[in-house]
């Protein structure tokens, strides 16, 4: 959008420009010029009608006078081809034709005491933010006890979303989060792993590392004390 604005005896006049698109090709996009006086828009031009249409009693006598000059017309009308289109091409090659692969991690949650958890599955940084999430078990899809969050932007051009599985756990069954995305030629499918997280794992590896090694200390200290008391000779006393 561009805005230019004058003030007129303290009330603000001010012209925008706008471009409507959903695709860069010129039959896709609207070009509007909205006139405004005093925060009122008083008469517009979209490229559909090619023409003014007036909204107040001044805009429509305005409409009216410009609707009858054949090179106002004219020249509203090049402007969705010489300043809308080239404009929505540099945005569709600096962004919107591009797109990040998201990724994709699962946690777990006790959810109550009857043995029910939940599932979350967090999508990051994917773009653009049109996404489904789902999720499947034991290779069938998951329609009940799934919520989702709405799509959230991070503020970098990058997307977030959440979705969660409540469910009750059976024994070797598989559940997976599954993502489509358009920076995704096939879907991405992760598997939840129930095991300890690497974080976990680490713990105990180090806690079992700790306590081997203080085992073996101690066996090596009691070896040395008994090769040491066998060393000695005794000496009777007189």
């Amino acid at each position: 959008d561009l805005i230019l604005c004058l003030l007129s005896d303290g009330f603000p006049n001010f012209s925008l420009f706008r471009c409507d698109f959903n695709s860069s090709e010129l039959q896709d996009i609207e070009y509007i010029y909205s006139e405004f006086y005093n925060k009122l828009e008083i008469a517009r031009f979209t490229s559909s009608l090619g023409k003014y249409v007036g909204y107040t009693e001044y805009g429509v006598k305005q409409a009216n006078y410009w609707n009858s000059d054949p090179a106002e017309l004219a020249r509203r009308r090049l402007e969705k081809e010489t300043y809308c289109k080239p404009s929505i091409d540099i945005w569709y090659q600096a962004a919107l034709d591009k797109s990040a692969a998201p990724y994709v991690r699962i946690h777990s949650e006790t959810r109550d005491s009857g043995g029910r958890r939940l599932l979350v599955c967090s999508v990051y940084d994917f773009y653009p933010e049109d996404i489904q999430v789902g999720w499947l078990r034991d290779g069938q899809e998951v329609t009940q006890d799934v919520t989702s969050t709405e799509r959230m932007a991070n503020a970098n051009w990058y997307y977030q979303i959440h979705s969660h599985l409540e469910y009750t756990p059976r024994s070797g069954e598989k559940i997976s989060c599954v993502v489509h995305h358009a920076s995704l030629k096939d879907p991405l499918i992760t598997d939840w792993d129930p095991s300890l997280p690497e974080s976990e794992r680490n713990k105990i590896i180090i806690g079992a590392s700790g306590l081997t090694l203080g085992l073996v200390l101690s066996l090596a200290g009691f070896i040395y004390y008994k090769r040491k008391a066998q060393g000695r000779t005794l000496v009777p006393s007189s």
